[in-house]
């Protein structure tokens, strides 16, 4: 049976996608990621694309979907990207929660965007090292 590990947040079109992309490169074979939004977009920003396929990682297949209670209740761990909108926040929806505080990257320049990224990257390599260590 896979551990899922749930990354969340409003749109599903940026953040808690990449994250679910960095955490299928790294993590050992037993975990399952799923990201999903409380409102999700109708895509995912291209330009959260164009950033992932600079450092070798194509989402331009995944589609935004909607956080369910299903989703919450089977998993290890969830994941809160960071909220802007606090109606719509994840956070609110879920127990045993962890708040990475990511920026939006909506509307955000491919250089911000980058720079996003690379704090996803970061943060996914300390969650991975953190379940080899549980």
């Amino acid at each position: 049976m896979n551990d899922k590990i749930l990354f969340v947040c409003v749109e599903n079109a940026g953040r808690s996608i990449m994250a679910e992309a960095f955490f299928n490169k790294y993590a050992p074979k037993n975990f399952q990621p799923i990201s999903a939004g409380t409102k999700p977009a109708s895509q995912v920003n291209s330009l959260v694309i164009q950033a992932m396929k600079e450092v070798g990682i194509d989402i331009s297949f995944k589609k935004p979907q909607t956080l369910s209670e299903k989703m919450m209740s089977k998993n290890k761990k969830t994941i809160n990207m960071g909220c802007m909108d606090k109606e719509s926040c994840p956070a609110l929806f879920s127990n045993n929660v962890i708040d990475w505080q990511i920026p939006d990257p909506k509307g955000k320049s491919i250089e911000e965007i980058r720079k996003i990224r690379n704090q996803i990257d970061s943060k996914v390599k300390e969650l991975v090292s953190s379940l080899a260590e549980s």
